[in-house]
């Protein structure tokens, strides 16, 4: 369970200038255990009561905090390759056959094709509904965006002096401002670039081996990200370490996070089926 003691209050600066004052809590508010996975590497949440847990094997499931399955599917695994759009639609990777794959009214219908390229990683922009997908292909990555259609706009693979800037970027999120935010395990840093793809900063750990894995953003631009043996890092929206938010005695290899509307915290884990719910921020 979160640890009792709360963490530091912080000044955050607000619309024109004014201060919030954000207070973090962490009281857990539920446990869910969710069916038919071994374990819970990702989480998706959409607007509604349901959200899509998958684990290292083959499940990807849809259920509630009743622990009901909704719907279920066989997939390739892998750990950040699904996201919820804004209108409740899933979108997946399959990694073995390179599509991307769209559920719509519980049919699945092709997205895009990735090539020869392996999809790992996925975001649905809740900014303007691009997708955003971390891939890799024989030494090389990058990250992709398309429209809502699937039409590919952009690819973001290096740096403005030319050097890579991705290894093996297994999930991705977007943040307030439009940065694109990868967690990269091949480089052991959580990579930074704008909405242009232009090279912003790397975070490579504080003190330990950096693990990334799992990461969101909150409603005030702080970047969540699990590290794999360690805790989950709090940082602001330029890279800077803030504070653990669970530390290695609260949690069991974590690894997967995400953020609702309602500023809830969801947190799955590499080695349990449960995922907890805790409230993560309030307004003072």
């Amino acid at each position: 369970m979160a640890s009792s003691k709360p963490p530091e209050v912080q000044m955050v600066r607000g619309r024109e200038g004014t201060e919030w004052t954000l207070a973090l809590s962490l009281r857990t508010l539920a446990e869910f255990r969710v069916p038919n996975v071994c374990n819970a590497f990702h989480v998706s949440l959409g607007k509604s009561n349901k959200f899509w847990v998958s684990d290292t094997v083959d499940s990807l499931v849809q259920t509630n905090p009743e622990g009901a399955v909704l719907n279920r599917i066989r997939t390739s695994g892998g750990e950040g390759f699904h996201t919820v759009t804004d209108d409740e639609n899933l979108i997946y990777a399959d990694r073995m056959m390179n599509v991307i794959n769209k559920i719509t009214e519980d049919k699945i219908k092709k997205f895009t094709k990735t090539g020869d390229w392996e999809p790992l990683s996925i975001h649905s922009s809740r900014i303007n509904g691009d997708i955003l997908v971390g891939m890799i292909r024989e030494g090389e990555a990058k990250v992709t965006r398309y429209n809502k259609t699937g039409r590919e706009i952009q690819n973001i693979q290096t740096d403005n002096k030319g050097e890579t800037l991705y290894v093996h970027p297994h999930y991705i999120t977007e943040n307030i401002n439009g940065d694109i935010c990868t967690s990269d395990i091949g480089k052991q840093a959580v990579v930074v670039v704008d909405g242009l793809g232009n090279y912003r900063f790397s975070y490579e750990g504080y003190e330990t081996i950096f693990s990334p894995y799992g990461i969101c953003t909150d409603t005030v631009g702080h970047i969540l990200v699990c590290d794999y043996k360690e805790a989950v890092y709090l940082l602001d929206q330029d890279g800077h370490f803030l504070q653990h938010i669970f530390t290695k005695k609260d949690l069991v290899f974590p690894c997967s996070v995400c953020l609702d509307d309602k500023n809830n915290l969801y947190m799955g884990n590499a080695v349990t089926e449960i995922v907890k719910m805790y409230k993560y921020l309030h307004w003072v």
